[in-house]
């Protein structure tokens, strides 16, 4: 008897210390630097070294003209009025994301697409390509051997691919060649949080006013903190690094649910509540019970006795227009396994969950995607 009462202890202190650290996130997991961002890169160049799968120059005279400018760029005369037939080429757009505060040196990965008529890139070899921002200055060179996940098998009659041929990615294959532009030292530094919530916010001001004291701490807005921090760049980097490794408490999520219409998967969080109501679907019968059992305090602890949910979700297949009672407090989650093991078609549980929402019985927000 002693050692399942200590047992309960044990048990309940990991839960709840497991509970207390589920609880906390770090201030860089919910919120950015305001400023720090990446910047989207852009660049047209040509793929060379396919094998007969690049563009067809008939109906497209781009390629030939990116190749003709090439080879003048490179001291080769081409003669005038030759229509280069370059079915090894491919005129490409590269695409890359300028990650915040990269240098000069450091590589970045580029996706190629094709631009014109070309079959597939694999194989295929992108020539030096310069990355412009949207200001015009070019931020990086992009050049190496495109990775095209997938295969591809033609004959006279037919062709067979598996995946998409036409676009890949060159991992690291492109080089900063400037950073990107900084802003000043400001003594004000923002962060914005990834969801506008008036009550988050309190909480983290809270915390980093706990570290940085109160004067130095402003909510702005529902998103946005401003905190002052030193100048100095040492103790702005000690600074930085200990407020965005500092723990919060998040507020209770919004209650929403999310359908998905294909498959049927049902992913709800724990604000979801049910009111009572009536339902019946075809001959669908959806039973749902909870009972409140009072769970007695145990004799080593202090803590006054608890209330304990019991609840039991049952469908039977009875006569169709039979109208069930559901009880306030009950679980949609009890609900939708229920429906999910009896196998109901998603368009079954997309239509129960549609007529519950109109109905005011879901106080949730319903997304189908």
């Amino acid at each position: 008897m002693m050692f399942r009462l200590l047992s309960q202890c044990l048990l309940v202190g990991v839960l709840s210390l497991t509970a207390s650290a589920s609880w906390a996130e770090r201030l860089k997991d919910m919120a950015v630097v305001s400023g720090q961002r990446a910047n989207q890169l852009i660049g047209y160049g040509l793929v060379v070294g396919l094998d007969g799968t690049g563009d067809n120059a008939g109906p497209n005279p781009v390629t030939g003209q990116t190749v003709l400018t090439m080879l003048n760029s490179l001291g080769v005369s081409v003669p005038a009025g030759v229509n280069l037939q370059a079915r090894n080429a491919a005129a490409v757009m590269v695409t890359a994301e300028l990650a915040a505060l990269s240098r000069p040196g450091q590589t970045m990965d580029v996706t190629v697409s094709s631009l014109a008529n070309a079959r597939s890139l694999r194989g295929g070899t992108l020539l030096m390509t310069p990355l412009r921002a949207a200001n015009g200055q070019i931020y990086g060179q992009a050049q190496g051997s495109v990775v095209v996940p997938g295969a591809a098998v033609s004959t006279a009659l037919t062709r067979t691919t598996i995946n998409q041929q036409s676009s890949g990615r060159i991992p690291g294959g492109a080089i900063v060649e400037q950073a990107a532009p900084e802003a000043d030292l400001n003594p004000v530094v923002e962060f914005n949080f990834h969801k506008a919530d008036f009550a988050q916010t309190q909480r983290a001001v809270e915390a980093l006013a706990r570290v940085m004291g109160a004067d130095a701490v402003v909510p702005v807005d529902a998103r946005t903190v401003a905190v002052r921090v030193p100048i100095e760049r040492t103790q702005r980097v000690n600074t930085m690094a200990q407020l965005l490794e500092l723990d919060i408490q998040p507020v209770m999520e919004m209650a929403k649910v999310v359908v998905n219409a294909r498959t049927g998967s049902v992913v709800m969080n724990q604000s979801v509540r049910l009111a009572p109501f009536a339902v019946t679907h075809g001959n669908l019968t959806i039973r749902v019970q909870a009972t409140n059992q009072v769970v007695p305090q145990s004799l080593l602890a202090r803590n006054r006795p608890l209330n304990q949910r019991n609840e039991r979700a049952s469908i039977d297949m009875g006569p169709a227009g039979q109208m069930v009672r559901v009880e306030e407090g009950a679980s949609l989650e009890q609900v939708v396994r229920a429906i999910n093991m009896l196998g109901a078609t998603p368009q079954d549980l997309m239509a129960i969950l549609q007529a519950m929402k109109s109905a005011g019985a879901l106080r949730a927000d319903l997304e189908i995607i």
